[in-house]
């Protein structure tokens, strides 16, 4: 039997304009979240939010106790959904999402959240060397321009690399609106 999770990676207020770190694309990405939450909610399926802390009030963002921490209020859980706080990239390290998993017998993950090259990533890799079937919504991601080496990488760039990596061998990476047609 198969049983599945919408995993909401770090949808902060820091990650919006009006925040520390914004985001490309963040705002679309929100409405696809707030779709994809809507479609779980109405069926009484598990959702799980996930929101970062950094360890140091000296953090470039996710201070602990600032606005900017909090999850976006159109994203903010209901009662009955399970939040994880993390302090690090991957979602499972350190944190009581594998227990959690386990507990609730889920097998099948549908990931959406920040950032697509970093916690996204993280997330999707260490759960499917775990075991468990993936979904990545990429159009419920978003991320930001890289640098690397003197190589400026815009951010559509960085997050269609990304996609097509876990693509590859790590999920299934499909539109919000691909998604709720056929589930």
């Amino acid at each position: 039997m198969t049983k599945t999770a919408l995993i909401i990676v770090d949808m902060q207020n820091d990650y919006f304009p009006e925040g520390k770190w914004t985001l490309n694309g963040v705002e679309a990405a929100a409405e696809n979240v707030a779709k994809v939450l809507a479609y779980f909610r109405e069926r009484q399926q598990p959702v799980i939010h996930v929101r970062h802390e950094f360890a140091s009030s000296d953090a470039p963002f996710f201070v602990p106790g600032t606005d900017g921490a909090n999850i976006r209020a159109s994203l903010a859980p209901a009662d009955g959904e399970f939040q994880v706080l993390k302090h690090e990239v991957n979602s499972f390290k350190g944190t009581k999402l594998q227990a959690l998993l386990q507990r609730e017998q889920i097998t099948h993950l549908v990931i959406a959240g920040a950032m697509s090259h970093i916690c996204i990533d993280a997330i999707t890799r260490a759960a499917g060397d775990m075991g468990y079937a993936n979904v990545v919504l990429h159009d419920a991601c978003a991320t930001l321009d890289a640098e690397f080496n003197g190589v400026k990488v815009p951010a559509e760039h960085v997050h269609a690399a990304f996609m097509a990596g876990l693509a590859f061998a790590y999920a299934e990476v499909i539109a919000t609106d691909a998604f709720l047609t056929r589930a």
